[in-house]
């Protein structure tokens, strides 16, 4: 049986570590073309070395989404790689950890730089690559704090909101083109991504919350993540029992923002 992404060509932002990482190294599996796009060189060489030992073949590009002046290029290099990108997944993302009031402005400018405006920039400049080559698939990281607030993540939280308004205009705009949107919804997974997230005054949190250590594995969740990009899903959750939130909010917005404000945000 041929390999579902066999010679496909999959542009995975954020793949140093975590979710990205599981996912290019399934989608290697499957003897994709992969471009594999984070801040950390070393650890991209390193999985690119994993990713062509499984059978696929992989270019990387490093690169640090905070700063949005080079995307232009880094998307040229990343067309360049194999000619075309059939799908791409706005993965990379950053945390926070911060009460609103005392967290800096400019925190707050980065967070919606890496989190938002990359992804917006580098998805406007591959949707007309894509419409060209007759379609394409645009997955997209969101999280379930997309959904609702959560303390200490005021900014966070708002461009996971702001992905899902951007994302879902995508999908109605484009769907005649083929292009199928799909939003990944995660809860807690046992990723570093709370290590790497951003304190009040910019620093890096530095510690593995309990939270994120109890959350599913990266693998189990690209195991998913894959699935629902290939059969397009518009929306795939990935997580555990704090999905349930999701539903709350939606059906018992009152009792929502009780529970919220009970929960320990870290």
């Amino acid at each position: 049986m041929k390999p579902i992404f066999e010679n496909k060509t999959i542009w995975i932002t954020g793949a140093s570590s975590g979710i990205g990482k599981a996912c290019a190294l399934l989608f290697a599996a499957e003897k994709a073309n992969l471009i594999l796009t984070g801040k950390r060189q070393e650890a991209l060489a390193e999985i690119q070395a994993q990713c062509i030992r499984k059978g696929g073949q992989c270019n990387i590009l490093p690169y640090d989404l905070s700063d949005l002046t080079g995307i232009p290029t880094l998307v040229e290099e990343a067309i360049h790689c194999f000619g075309r990108i059939d799908v791409l997944y706005n993965n990379a993302g950053i945390s926070q950890r911060g009460l609103t009031g005392e967290t800096l402005f400019q925190v707050d400018q980065k967070i919606m730089d890496v989190n938002y405006f990359a992804p917006v920039l580098i998805t406007k400049l591959v949707l007309p690559e894509m419409i060209k080559n007759k379609g394409g698939t645009i997955a997209v990281t969101t999280s379930i704090a997309g959904k609702f607030g959560f303390p200490l993540r005021s900014a966070y939280c708002a461009s996971k909101h702001a992905l899902y308004g951007f994302f879902e205009t995508v999908h109605a705009e484009y769907y005649a083109q083929n292009i199928k949107v799909v939003l990944v919804c995660p809860g807690r997974i046992n990723t570093n991504i709370s290590y790497n997230a951003l304190e009040h005054d910019g620093k890096q949190h530095a510690q593995m919350d309990d939270g994120q250590a109890r959350g599913l594995s990266a693998e189990k969740a690209a195991t998913k993540i894959v699935k629902a990009i290939y059969q397009q899903q518009p929306e795939v959750f990935v997580g555990g029992k704090e999905l349930l939130m999701v539903h709350i909010n939606r059906f018992f917005p009152g009792l929502s923002r009780k529970l919220i404000r009970k929960i320990k945000p870290t």
